[in-house]
């Protein structure tokens, strides 16, 4: 028995009175009793101006309800927050657990027997992912889509990955304002999110290997019109979910899922967000994401994906090559089979369907990788006892053991002030960091821990440094870079205590990350630190709460009151 309009109903101390007053102002819709007196499928419009990932959002919206009535369930659309990395102040990750909070809310508030929910730049699937998770209706999850690849002078572009590429040669003076403005043009050529292994394809192969959305749904590219028949399968899909009353995310986010999510996170070639945001999704769930174990299936589990940034290729040749479904099939063993998705089939019937594509080479063999190891690494030392991350995939074998001398900025204000200035005292050996970017110093953990290249160097020919900072960094982005260092340095962590001309030695290999300075002076500089001071931006509306309640990296930075109550 499905609730449909039934459910939820507001409290006007009448049930009758409540259900007669809903329909009557819905009628004012058009609706009619027959369409009224269906199973109800919510599905969330996240399109904006503002957002040109979510471009395709009104296409895929009319196949979702297409889908939706062909199974004989209404379709009702409704609005939430919509968030594009690049148009967000201070950044995308301040207002993701505000989108998460939104979706759930919605779903919670309006009658609906399913829902779906349609994302794709950065933090918006994981934020809908985590609401879906906290309000434990069957969902349904479909992402956007990547963009199609450009071109420039017979070389094929990807945003951001060569958006990054492109910049740093203008700033080295190889490229000029006429040609870096030409690329501008044509590192995004169509709607859709990025079409490397950023956060937002990331997201989505960790949304398809959690079982929560369609075969292949990660990958199909933004305008082709298989995402539009892809979606209004997925329409089918929660028709008939809203009709069974499941499955629910709690039937299928389990141990044997988040694991094979993680394995799928170190075999693309992930994006070091996508830690945190699995992170965060876990913690909405009795389950949890173990750091130790992650890293041990870093050492396990290659690099397959033959894809920018690690790699070469883009997403739609991992999508020509067989998606997800071929990756699952490469990985053998290590993917639990026996998972089950929101179709009902478990994914060894999802792997038995695979597409064979002979000659393809986006997605390796497990005696042919990339990366013979894993995207990640996890850190830890004196100078990140909770932990910090590298993308070992993308940074410069030489450098992933190195020794070198700091050079401090306090934050992102100041590096971005003085990372250019000809008299900064700084060489090609030494260890940049940034300092007051996590979670509440930046606020929001901005993705600042791709530090330029200082133009002096850069102009020199140096093309990467040892970089550590407690922010965050896209996931398209390439170099030797240490993130997410666990307990940030605005709540006095260590990164607080470093000072310049301090040696720093990363040693990936051992997984550690230490400041060489011993403990008696780091205990002086540690009883010198001023002591904590609630910063102006934080003291009313959504900051306040952000800032009051905001975790760490290592817990997926979510607000303290939304995590699960049970563990296992």
């Amino acid at each position: 028995m499905v609730d449909g309009l039934r459910k939820g109903l507001t409290s006007y101390g009448d049930a009758g009175f409540s259900l007669f007053l809903r329909k009557a102002f819905i009628k004012a819709m058009g609706y009619s009793d027959d369409a009224l007196s269906r199973p109800i499928v919510g599905i969330t419009n996240t399109y904006s101006d503002y957002n040109p990932c979510h471009g395709n959002v009104p296409q895929i919206i009319e196949a979702v309800k297409r889908g939706v009535m062909l199974s004989g369930a209404m379709p009702m659309v409704f609005p939430t927050i919509s968030i594009a990395e690049s148009f967000a102040f201070p950044t995308s990750m301040y207002l993701r657990n505000l989108m998460a909070m939104d979706t759930e809310e919605m779903i919670r508030a309006q009658p609906m027997d399913a829902v779906i929910v349609i994302g794709g730049c950065d933090k918006t699937l994981p934020a809908q992912i985590m609401a879906a998770v906290s309000a434990d209706l069957p969902t349904v999850v479909i992402p956007v889509g990547p963009m199609v690849v450009g071109h420039h002078k017979g070389e094929v572009l990807g945003a951001c990955t060569d958006c990054r590429r492109l910049w740093a040669k203008y700033r080295a003076g190889e490229i000029d304002d006429v040609e870096i403005e030409a690329v501008n043009g044509r590192l995004a050529p169509s709607v859709g999110t990025c079409m490397v292994m950023g956060t937002a394809s990331t997201m989505a192969c960790i949304t398809e290997a959690l079982g929560l959305s369609l075969p292949m749904s990660a990958t199909i590219p933004a305008p082709h019109a298989e995402r539009f028949r892809s979606a209004e399968a997925s329409g089918r899909v929660a028709a008939a979910m809203a009709k069974a009353k499941g499955p629910k995310p709690s039937e299928l986010l389990t141990p044997a899922s988040f694991r094979n999510a993680q394995v799928v996170l170190q075999a693309i070639g992930g994006s070091t967000n996508g830690l945190i945001h699995l992170t965060a999704i876990a913690n909405r769930t009795r389950h949890r994401v173990d750091l130790e174990a992650f890293d041990k299936l870093g050492r396990e589990v290659p690099v397959l994906i033959d894809l920018k940034p690690s790699g070469e290729h883009y997403m739609e040749h991992f999508h020509h090559a067989g998606g997800v479904p071929k990756l699952m099939v490469q990985l053998g063993d290590l993917i639990d089979l026996d998972a089950k998705t929101i179709t009902g089939q478990t994914l060894r019937d999802v792997v038995a369907d695979a597409e064979e594509v002979p000659g393809q080479d986006a997605i390796r063999p497990r005696d042919n990788p990339i990366k013979s190891e894993g995207a990640m690494a996890v850190l830890h030392g004196n100078l990140a006892p909770r932990g910090a991350v590298i993308k070992q995939s993308a940074a410069s074998p030489k450098l992933l053991q190195h020794t070198g001398r700091a050079v401090v900025f306090e934050s992102v204000e100041d590096m971005t002030l003085r990372v250019d200035d000809p008299d900064l005292d700084v060489n090609a050996d030494d260890v940049l960091v940034l300092r007051n970017a996590g979670p509440k110093g930046a606020p929001g953990m901005p993705e600042a821990g791709y530090l330029p290249i200082p133009k002096k160097l850069a102009r020199g020919g140096v093309k990467d440094m040892v970089r550590i900072s407690d922010a965050r960094m896209s996931g398209t982005a390439f170099g030797t870079i240490v993130l997410h260092i666990t307990p940030e340095s605005a709540v006095g962590g260590p990164l607080a205590l470093v000072r310049n001309g301090d040696m720093v030695r990363l040693d990936v290999a051992k997984r550690s990350i230490d400041l060489l300075v011993d403990e008696t002076e780091l205990a002086k500089r540690r009883a010198a630190l001023a002591p904590a001071v609630t910063p102006e931006w934080a003291r009313r509306g959504y900051a306040h709460l952000f800032n009051e309640t905001i975790l760490q990296a290592d817990e997926g930075c979510d607000f303290d009151f939304m995590r699960g109550q049970g563990r296992t």
